[in-house]
């Protein structure tokens, strides 16, 4: 499920934008950089905290 809301999220932004997703789901951590390099965005940090997985993701031009 966090990929699917990522993927949605990031249809409404513009290249260049930043988006920070919170998860709690550990398979985030692999699916939504996989996604992301799949469809020309970056992850330029992720970090957990507690049960919280943060992702921080700049919008590419795909």
């Amino acid at each position: 499920m966090p990929v699917i809301r990522t993927q949605d999220r990031i249809k409404t932004l513009q290249p260049g934008d930043v988006l920070t997703v919170t998860a709690t789901d550990p398979g985030a951590l692999s699916d939504i950089p996989t996604w992301c390099r799949i469809n020309g965005h970056s992850v330029t940090e992720s970090w957990q905290d507690g049960a919280e997985i943060h992702i921080r993701i700049v919008v590419g031009d795909a």
